[in-house]
């Protein structure tokens, strides 16, 4: 079967609602997910006849799906809605901060205060989860270089604590949870027009600031939003696919193309560069982390090509096309 082909076989499919003529059901609680991210798993498989339950802190009216609140650390009432459902894990503060030991803390404890809790949870159920998704980042790769790496590659031992330290502790909070099929869903940058990593660099290109960053070699591993939702359901539905799964596009690129594109498709001129030392300034003007632009990974989906999925977006300049039109 090519590497992009549509699988058509359902086979192997969890469908535990499945009625004649009818499309499955699925009751999916999603942890986390009162993100911007979240938010739009939440639209996404609603839309898809799933029912979704979001766990938050602060529930809030103009969400699209049920909301129970819990605090992200104890067990308590909401672990009845887990029973006999499909569990994404998307708990953990947002990584745009300066890498302070205080901000690594954070972020660390964010993501493996809730994953223990809903491990916790589950166990009292007495009931494995049927599929459980847990999010993660392929900056747990650090800086990687030029090598393109699917699934086999090793994590480093040392790398950015912001990025491998935070992505290492993640992973392995999720390591004595009770659940059929487990999916560690390592993720690249996902591209949406309103997620704030895409608010930056089209500003940074409208102002005429959007030239290679560093030396512009850094790998960027990507994908589109439509396609990031569609690895979620597929990774819910296919049996086939657990463990580690990168959930990027099939065509990294580096910096400089990623900028190039931006002015190609905003219809801007050629900007000057932002040397290394330039960015580290920068950022400690807007009180963010210069390695999440000036590192990168060449990380390709391998188990997802195998699989046969079909990405709608695979090529970035079409992909920014169809975000930025």
């Amino acid at each position: 079967m090519p590497a992009f082909a549509r699988c058509e076989s359902r086979k192997g499919y969890w469908q535990p609602h499945t009625k004649p003529g009818r499309r499955s059901t699925v009751k999916v609680v999603l942890a986390g997910g009162s993100g911007h991210l979240g938010r739009r798993i939440a639209t996404d498989l609603s839309e898809h006849g799933h029912d979704v339950v979001i766990l938050t802190r602060k529930p809030r009216a103009d969400f699209p799906t049920r909301q129970v609140p819990w605090d992200g650390t104890t067990v308590g009432d909401w672990k009845d809605e887990l029973r006999q459902a499909a569990v994404i894990n998307l708990a953990g503060a947002i990584v745009d901060r300066p890498p302070t030991p205080r901000n690594i803390e954070i972020l660390t404890s964010s993501r493996v205060d809730p994953t223990l809790a809903l491990t916790e949870a589950v166990k009292q159920l007495g009931a494995p989860a049927p599929v459980w998704l847990q999010m993660s980042t392929l900056a747990i790769y650090g800086h990687s270089g030029d090598a393109a790496m699917d699934e086999s590659a090793p994590v480093p031992t040392q790398g950015p604590p912001q990025m491998t330290g935070v992505a290492v502790a993640w992973e392995q909070a999720a390591d004595a949870v009770s659940a059929t099929r487990k999916v560690v869903l390592r993720t690249g940058m996902v591209l949406d027009k309103d997620f704030p990593i895409m608010d930056r660099l089209t500003g940074l290109t409208r102002w005429g600031l959007g030239g290679r960053i560093g030396n512009g070699h850094q790998w960027v591993s990507w994908i589109h939003i439509d396609d990031f939702l569609a690895v979620v359901r597929r990774c819910l539905e296919d049996s086939q696919l657990s463990d580690v799964v990168h959930v990027t596009g099939p065509h990294p690129v580096r910096n400089v193309t990623l900028m190039s594109s931006l002015r190609t498709v905003m219809r801007r001129p050629p900007s000057p560069p932002a040397p290394a030392p330039l960015v580290k300034l920068g950022a400690r003007v807007l009180r963010t982390d210069p390695d999440l632009a000036l590192t990168g990974r060449h990380c390709v989906p391998g188990k997802l090509m195998r699989a046969g999925f079909e990405f709608r977006h695979p090529k970035l300049l079409p992909a920014l096309r169809d975000l930025l039109r």
